[in-house]
């Protein structure tokens, strides 16, 4: 069986540790704030990130292009190695038919070896649970393919509850409308919402009051969850540690689930859902 590594998108939103001890690497999509554009070597902290959005300043993204995507993907393959690149949602970025893209131009020169690219259409911690679960099978001694079949299969299943604190960068990325996010913020109304099955980002209901929200979440996974077991929960955050570890305790004590993954939501999906984001990520029977 062929040796293969597993490659993701910065926007999995993994820890930095999790990255290095499962031998995984990461491509980078890019953003720029207050007029300086930060890349993989130079990155502003999640809290300075922040910290600057509640400040006023408005931070853009860029997507990788194929270029990109082609200088990852052939250090790989000049070492023999096949490799299975799990992307941000397409339903989201042009990411994945970069990625996509360079695969086909690179199969040409790599005949030999597998280059899989498989569109997660899932975002933030939701990605970086979909890598997990491939990153697990890996470990069991699957195959580049077995685990590409279960991701096919399964991805649809891995399930994104979300809510914001402020509706005006969701105004900002044209999620909600002007008169929405300021009458919204006047009466206090918090969006649940969600990753539909074509990747999007899409809104589900609204509540009134933070802890309304952050309750609504779990809610939803008691009705989402369905046959499968979860051993392992993912939430993210926009720099509001208590409001993730809130909603990882009502897990713990709905579902008896006692295993979290809890990490800040980096700085690329964090210029769109902004500060005081809190998104929970599980396996459910749809989403």
């Amino acid at each position: 069986m062929s040796e293969f590594i597993i490659t993701t998108d910065n926007t999995s939103d993994l820890p930095d540790s999790y990255i290095s001890e499962n031998d995984l690497d990461i491509l980078f999509l890019s953003y720029t704030i207050d007029g300086e554009t930060y890349e993989r070597e130079n990155q502003l902290s999640a809290a300075e990130f922040y910290k600057r959005m509640r400040n006023g300043s408005m931070p853009t993204t860029a997507q990788i292009n194929p270029d990109m995507a082609k200088e990852k993907f052939t250090k790989y393959l000049k070492e023999g190695k096949d490799i299975l690149h799990i992307s941000f949602s397409s339903g989201l970025s042009g990411s994945y038919n970069s990625c996509r893209i360079a695969a086909e131009e690179l199969q040409e020169d790599f005949p030999d070896r597998r280059i899989v690219v498989v569109d997660s259409l899932c975002a933030s911690l939701g990605e970086g649970l979909l890598v997990h679960k491939a990153v697990c099978q890996k470990k069991e001694g699957k195959s580049l393919a077995e685990i590409t079949e279960w991701l096919e299969e399964n991805k649809l299943h891995l399930c994104h509850n979300f809510t914001v604190d402020d509706l005006n960068h969701l105004y900002r990325g044209g999620r909600v409308s002007k008169a929405a996010a300021v009458f919204g913020t006047m009466v206090n109304i918090k969006p649940v919402l969600h990753v539909d099955d074509e990747g999007h980002l899409v809104p589900v209901s609204k509540v009134r009051g933070r802890k309304k929200s952050l309750t609504t979440l779990v809610d939803n996974m008691e009705k989402q969850v369905g046959k499968f077991e979860n051993d392992t929960i993912f939430i993210s955050h926009g720099d509001c540690l208590t409001d993730a570890e809130f909603v990882a305790r009502l897990v713990r004590e709905r579902f008896g689930i006692q295993s979290f993954l809890i990490n800040t939501v980096g700085p690329t999906i964090g210029a769109h859902s902004g500060p005081g984001t809190v998104a929970l990520f599980f396996m459910g029977n749809s989403r």
